[in-house]
């Protein structure tokens, strides 16, 4: 496993229940913010095998990001099951009560 990869994870596990991150901030808190996609590729791979809470984790615009439809209603129902609410458009709700990690690490 690479460093960045054992960071990722590290990274992931520390993201509380009710928080939702980005791929992205997951990317920037582990060293390098340029990789995201990294992250989806972490996630997809290893998230069953660490037990990773996955489904704190959208895209950037606070879309559910993933492919099958069974999956995505999974990560919705987990998400509100946490306290998250979503827009009318389906999208995480960042300017509610949801703190990002980023402001998270801030308070």
């Amino acid at each position: 496993m690479t460093p960045f990869t054992e960071d990722v994870i590290r990274v992931l596990r520390d993201i509380p229940s009710g928080v939702v991150v980005t791929y992205g901030q997951v990317a920037r808190l582990a060293g390098s913010p340029r990789a995201a996609r990294q992250v989806v590729r972490i996630l997809h791979s290893m998230s069953e095998k660490h037990n990773l809470p996955w489904h704190r984790v959208v895209n950037a615009k606070g879309e559910i990001n993933v492919p099958d439809e069974a999956s995505r209603a999974e990560q919705r129902r987990l998400l509100i099951e946490e306290g998250v609410s979503f827009t009318k458009d389906g999208r995480v709700n960042f300017n509610k009560e949801v703190k990002s990690a980023t402001q998270q690490n801030e308070s």
